[in-house]
């Protein structure tokens, strides 16, 4: 990352900023009218949180392209998804266990409480490793296939 543009920093700030509001918002731990949580916030929703939105935005930096022959490599789809589901656990972990209409579905309300609520913990320490995982692949990717500049 030493060798980022700030054309990729920039995108980096972004783009946490942008996953701290759209995983914030739903999961209530940015306070709004928009969406109510029954169950208050467990003290490690919002460093879980934190590092979810900070990852998220560091590795979408690394898909920015750099200069006009930089290309993400083609046989390269497992860090996206990789990092894909790291932010949707995150997500599932922060979120308010009996407020999420896809557990409740699947679960119902006790179900929520009984089974779901005590795997949140398990998914907050999964997701940001995913995360971790797939900047790490991305970030090993680029330095392995740096291109110069023309001579």
């Amino acid at each position: 990352m030493r060798h980022w543009t700030g054309r990729q920093w920039l995108t980096a700030a972004a783009g946490t900023a942008a996953a701290l509001v759209v995983l914030g918002v739903p999961a209530v731990l940015i306070p709004n009218g928009l969406f109510t949580r029954e169950i208050d916030p467990t003290w490690w929703s919002y460093p879980v949180w934190a590092a979810t939105s900070v990852l998220s935005g560091l590795l979408l930096a690394t898909y920015v392209r750099t200069g006009p022959r930089d290309r993400a490599p083609a046989d390269a789809p497992g860090p996206g998804r990789t990092g894909l589901g790291g932010t949707v656990l995150s997500w599932f972990a922060i979120g308010c266990p009996v407020c999420n209409k896809l557990v409740l579905s699947a679960l119902g309300t006790s179900g929520a409480l009984t089974w779901f609520a005590p795997l949140q913990p398990v998914l907050a320490a999964v997701g940001p490793v995913l995360l971790a995982a797939a900047l790490r692949s991305r970030l090993r990717a680029q330095r392995a296939c740096r291109v110069g500049a023309p001579a």
